[in-house]
């Protein structure tokens, strides 16, 4: 089978040829419900037509999609396209004031949070609102890890610069696992991607389990596994992993967090099928990946190289390109291809805060390039701290503590303390079951690895690290709490 090419200016344009060629494939999977390409835009003409005339949606409205990861999402996302709206996906799982402050910032038209309304008559094929590539699509609001979530938003020449950078993840008439919020970039900027290569989504049910992701694997021959570490370690653990056929299994995609390296030998092993990484942020969509060859050490201690249509560059405080390659050359990750954003919604200060003159994306990650053309990331520029006059970097340490069997789970946070030290780090730590852990152990263990002044100062051992909607880890919500570690602390 081959993937849809041509030359279309919009998703719908794209839907349209897939409906006609190949609109009996299933597009969706989801708690014993399935999805045709055909059927999923009957529905979504149905009820763009409902927007429009019960709720005037007109082409650039805003329209929230407040619903859980499914195909009534899916369904949703692409009647606010055939409306001429823009969608904004909003993760449930917010807080209330992070929902009050999207709806302040984007002022949606009207919002999806309860089941679909019933709407009929929909023709796959109907142009309701006459549509251009510039044209807004989608807003994706960041993990809030820095504050109030930003909106970014993408035209439909974003998605479409999207797919240059999807192999190896997509080949025509993959069926794909997919595990997350279908409010994160990771899903609703991969829609020309999906249609272009027939893609079939398989939809874990949330909350997602092991043993349901086993079960989805076999049952439905999925082709690519995509997840987090903490979720591979779950499958293998699982019981039904002995039983799961897995050989389905095209290739596996990882990222997000630190990835072990006797993990990524077991995937390749247990799951008898390549393991990639890939990097990006909300604003830049697309930006690195490991390649299907590249070893161990590469999985594990890189996010690879720039994909199809991307440019990257480091740059140091003073927006200097650093040219160099190596450790002692770090500087903050700069992006720059037509998939990125076009900006924060209603947000021109902080637009401009983030993309330059020059149409570079700063992404305030920090990193360097190896030798090899590998960027190894450091962490955030707003993580790290200077501790003794000397630069510590969070994730290196969380990384280095990635080995320590005893550990689950680990996050450093900076902190100021009174003395000629400046900041200190304090360590927060999951222990691997009932392990005991202790801050001598763990200091010793890093000082081998790393140098002694990159040795966490304090200990917090907790029962579960607090994570975003999105899943990242809530450094925000741990700050006080490190702060009072640290008011207490003595050399």
């Amino acid at each position: 089978m081959d993937p849809i090419t041509g030359d279309f200016a919009t998703i719908v344009d794209l839907f349209d040829e897939v409906v006609t060629k190949h609109g009996d494939r299933e597009a969706y999977v989801h708690e014993g419900r399935r999805l045709t390409f055909a059927q999923w835009a009957t529905e979504a003409d149905a009820l763009a037509g409902w927007l429009i005339d019960t709720h005037g949606i007109s082409k650039g409205d805003v329209v929230g999609i407040k619903l859980a990861s499914g195909i009534d999402y899916a369904i949703a996302y692409q009647a606010i396209v055939r409306a001429g709206g823009v969608a904004t996906g909003i993760n449930p799982r917010l807080g209330t004031a992070e929902i009050e402050h999207i709806a302040a910032q984007c002022s949606p038209r009207f919002t999806f949070d309860g089941p679909l309304p019933a709407a009929s008559g929909g023709d796959p094929l109907r142009r309701r609102v006459a549509l251009e590539a510039t044209d807004p699509v989608a807003i994706v609001w960041t993990g809030g890890t820095t504050g109030f979530p930003k909106g970014a938003w993408f035209d439909h020449s974003c998605l479409r610069s999207m797919t240059h950078g999807a192999a190896p993840l997509s080949e025509a008439g993959d069926r794909r696992l997919s595990p997350l919020p279908f409010a994160h970039v990771g899903a609703m900027t991969r829609i020309w991607d999906e249609l272009m290569h027939l893609i079939t989504t398989i939809v874990v049910p949330s909350p997602w389990t092991g043993a349901e992701a086993l079960s989805l694997i076999s049952t439905e021959r999925v082709t690519v596994c995509q997840g987090v570490p903490t979720q591979y370690r779950m499958m293998f653990d699982h019981p039904n992993f002995a039983t799961t056929d897995v050989s389905s299994l095209r290739i596996a995609g990882i990222g997000a967090a630190r990835i072990p390296p006797e993990l990524v030998a077991e995937m390749r092993t247990k799951l008898g099928c390549p393991v990639v990484v890939r990097y990006a942020s909300t604003e830049s969509c697309v930006a690195t990946g490991t390649r299907l060859k590249d070893s161990d050490e590469v999985i594990c201690n890189t996010v690879g190289r720039p994909n199809g249509g991307v440019h990257l560059k480091l740059v140091d405080e003073l927006g200097t390109e650093l040219t160099g390659r190596g450790v002692d050359f770090i500087g903050t990750v700069c992006l720059r291809s037509r998939a990125m954003m076009r900006g924060y919604w209603n947000d021109p200060e902080r637009t401009a805060e983030a993309i330059d003159s020059d149409g570079w994306l700063h992404t305030g990650d920090l990193g360097w390039m190896g030798a090899d053309g590998n960027l190894r990331l450091v962490g955030r520029n707003t993580e790290m701290y200077i501790r003794g006059g000397n630069n510590v970097y969070p994730i290196e340490i969380e990384n280095c503590l990635g080995a320590y069997r005893k550990l689950a789970g680990a996050a450093v946070v900076g902190v100021p303390v009174k003395g000629r030290l400046g900041e200190i780090g304090v360590l927060f730590a999951v222990p691997r079951g009932s392990a005991e852990l202790s801050l001598s152990d763990l200091r010793k263990f890093v000082k081998k690895n790393l140098a002694a002044y990159k040795a966490p100062d304090c200990l917090v051992v907790l029962d579960e690290l607090p994570l975003t909607s999105i899943g990242k880890i809530d450094k925000l919500a741990l700050q006080s709490r490190a702060q009072e570690e640290a008011a207490q602390w003595t050399p």
